[in-house]
């Protein structure tokens, strides 16, 4: 299930980050593609760190689920980001 969250929250991310910043949209589809695989890396990474998962709380506890949300949306931003600025660098 955290997977699955991980994933709707990195293609949420990728999505506001290209919207936010018109700059590194790479249309929706991309987005959410880029996004995704942000947020699957990010939530591993932070899950490989401690920061998230939890110590004797449930695997659904809403805090748990909110710290899933947001730091696979961040990783989905910061994905596109990186991907968007490669991707200026290519076409110029």
């Amino acid at each position: 299930m955290d997977l699955i969250i991980s994933l709707l929250g990195g293609a949420a991310g990728g999505n506001i980050a290209g919207g936010a910043m018109k700059n590194y949209n790479l249309g929706t589809l991309w987005n959410s593609v880029v996004g995704i695989l942000g947020g699957g890396l990010g939530s591993q990474l932070l899950g490989a760190l401690g920061m998230l998962g939890g110590s004797g709380g449930s695997a659904m506890d809403l805090g748990n689920i909110g710290a899933n949300v947001a730091s696979s949306g961040v990783g989905g931003g910061v994905l596109l980001v990186i991907v968007g600025l490669v991707k200026k660098m290519i076409t110029k």
